[in-house]
């Protein structure tokens, strides 16, 4: 072999090794630093939801290809990662259309593999059904600050409650667990589906337009008013009576000191009052609540992208972030398209990978344990030396760390033994009488 083409070889050795390297694009390698903080926002946010009952569970990154693609995940089912098909299944010289080669899919998110688990594991599972799920999904998205094509999504869902506590329940948690992350001033944005069909009924849209009009009012924050009426006249959705009636309810909503109140006026005989006296007590629920932490908003203009919710939509929107920290609602008729009876289902999901890029840039740095202290007192010691033991474990609890304060057993080293099983790595003996040495 010539040197030159043993120099080419090296190049493209070199070439390769440095493209190895480097991770997919979009996805990213996670330091220590970043690892310390996502364990300690997992540890926070599972403690914190199970103080309200719901269950650890655990799905396939992997899904069905058909379950992926069921026209229940909006934009999303554009952004799967296909799977090819195996061995012998895959043909690829004869196959005329991507069914025939593609079997499978990484899952785009937690609801669509959580339906699919409660359809198989119904008859296992409490009802109504809490579960907690927190993973990575995958969406070939195009990659920007806070989003990559690989990211944690946590999810909480409550399956087989047909009430509004399931909304109360799903914000109450999510709230207090972002309060305990550090977050304050956030506010819960809250809607209903049914609600933005009504009011583009009460303006005389065509029901088959209904999906392309929240598309474009969905754009209401970064367009404007006048930008959603120009949109909507453009597509054809309705004259200019129309589209003003429709644009005038939202200006009529804004000014209200009670919007909810007004939109039931305004819209009379469009609007179930049934859905909208369960609205009215989500919102008043939370507000009883009374957190100082966060506001509960109602916002008219908010859509959610997701086509299988069918009542109440939400979502996390964070000042420090400038945009959506998560969000969810209830989407009752998901599981019958696994199982063919519909089953109410309600769910919340934290914006994980945004909170910890928000955590990250305002320099947080993850709380240490308090040190672990036991403090063993002989049975003799008592009255102004017993004093001086208390007064010292006081001292050092307010110095951050942790005491145990506990008479000496007679057999000494079993019970450091146990009480170094339980975390305690430092000891301190007071007796009666000093020892001599």
């Amino acid at each position: 072999m010539s040197i030159r083409y043993v120099n080419l070889a090296k190049q493209k050795e070199r070439e390769y090794m440095a493209l190895s390297k480097k991770p997919v694009t979009g996805m990213k390698d996670i330091l220590p630093e970043e690892m310390q903080i996502r364990d300690y926002v997992i540890g926070v946010i599972k403690e914190t939801y199970g103080k309200f009952g719901f269950t650890s569970i655990e799905t396939p990154c992997v899904e069905n290809i058909a379950n992926l693609t069921n026209k229940q995940g909006g934009d999303n089912e554009k952004l799967i990662f296909k799977i090819l098909k195996r061995g012998e299944k895959l043909n690829v010289a004869e196959a005329t259309t991507e069914e025939e080669v593609v079997d499978g899919g990484l899952r785009y998110d937690l609801t669509v593999p959580l339906v699919r688990y409660y359809s198989n594991n119904a008859a296992n599972l409490p009802s109504p059904f809490k579960a907690l799920q927190m993973g990575n999904v995958w969406r070939a998205d195009r990659p920007q600050r806070g989003r990559y094509r690989q990211f944690m999504q946590c999810d909480i869902d409550i399956l087989g409650e047909p009430s509004n506590l399931a909304e109360i329940e799903l914000i109450l948690a999510t709230t207090t667990t972002i309060s305990k992350l550090g977050f304050r001033n956030f506010q819960i944005r809250i809607n209903d589906r049914r609600i933005l069909k009504a009011m583009a009924s009460y303006a005389g849209f065509r029901e088959e337009d209904y999906d392309g009009v929240f598309i474009t009012l969905d754009k209401m924050d970064k367009i404007g008013v006048d930008g959603v009426m120009a949109e909507l006249l453009e597509k054809g959705y309705g004259d200019e009576a129309q589209c003003k009636k429709y644009l005038d309810l939202f200006t009529e909503i804004q000014e209200a000191k009670d919007g909810i109140a007004c939109l039931m006026e305004r819209l009379g005989d469009f609007l179930d009052a049934a859905v909208m006296a369960s609205f009215r007590e989500i919102v008043d629920s939370v507000k009883a609540t009374q957190a100082d932490t966060f506001e509960l908003v109602f916002d008219p203009t908010l859509v959610r992208g997701m086509s299988y919710y069918t009542g109440t939509i939400f979502e996390i929107a964070m000042p420090e972030f400038g945009g959506s920290c998560g969000g969810g609602g209830r989407y009752d008729k998901m599981v019958g398209k696994f199982t063919g009876q519909d089953v109410p289902a309600c769910g919340f999901s934290i914006g994980f990978e945004r909170i910890v890029l928000l955590l990250m840039e305002s320099g947080f740095k993850v709380p240490t344990a308090p040190a672990k202290v036991a403090y063993l007192v002989e049975k003799g010691v008592a009255g102004e030396k017993l004093c001086e033991v208390i007064a010292k474990a006081q001292a050092e609890r307010a110095n951050g760390k942790q005491v145990l304060v506990a008479r000496m057993n007679k057999n000494k080293k079993f019970q450091k033994d146990q009480l170094q099983a339980e975390g305690y790595a430092e000891f301190e003996e007071f007796y009666k009488e000093e020892l001599k040495y």
